[in-house]
């Protein structure tokens, strides 16, 4: 069996370090609809996401048990909607540390998008209470920064 253990950083120094991640929901244009004129019931899916972003970037090494615990500097989700039958999220993380910050904004975008799915789910089942026109998209990493340590 092959041995599982985290990356050693401990002799790494403190850079800067910047990722982007990003990624969509599909959804059925009567959803967005509801979404945009506030008639979700669960609440403000854009507020409520870009909160679950914070809290999941922050708290991406107890999900993830070979990701570090590091001190984030900074998030900024940015939510919109696309093509009027998606919405979008793109998430900033900041920090200096000794190991990148990608796996946070990831962490960040994922949960928001599931975040946003559970807010509105009733409006997206069809008549055998599935979701057909529902899925989650293109997560990825845009954009990494690392600033030499020299």
């Amino acid at each position: 069996m092959l041995e599982m253990k985290m990356v050693d950083v401990s002799s790494k120094v403190d850079v800067y370090r910047e990722a982007v991640a990003r990624g969509c929901i599909r959804l059925r244009k009567e959803t967005v609809d509801r979404i945009r004129s506030g008639a979700i019931e669960k609440g403000d899916v854009f507020a409520a996401s870009s909160l679950v972003a914070l809290h999941a970037a922050k708290n991406t090494s107890l999900l993830l048990p070979f990701c570090h615990t590091i001190r984030i500097d900074f998030v900024k989700p940015r939510i919109w909607i696309e093509d009027n039958n998606k919405v979008c999220i793109e998430v900033l993380v900041k920090a200096r540390e000794r190991t990148g910050v990608e796996m946070e904004a990831l962490t960040a975008v994922s949960l928001a998008l599931l975040n946003i799915w559970d807010m509105v789910k009733a409006y997206e089942k069809d008549e055998e209470g599935q979701y057909p026109y529902t899925s989650i998209e293109n997560i990825c990493v845009v954009k990494k920064i690392k600033e030499s340590s020299v």
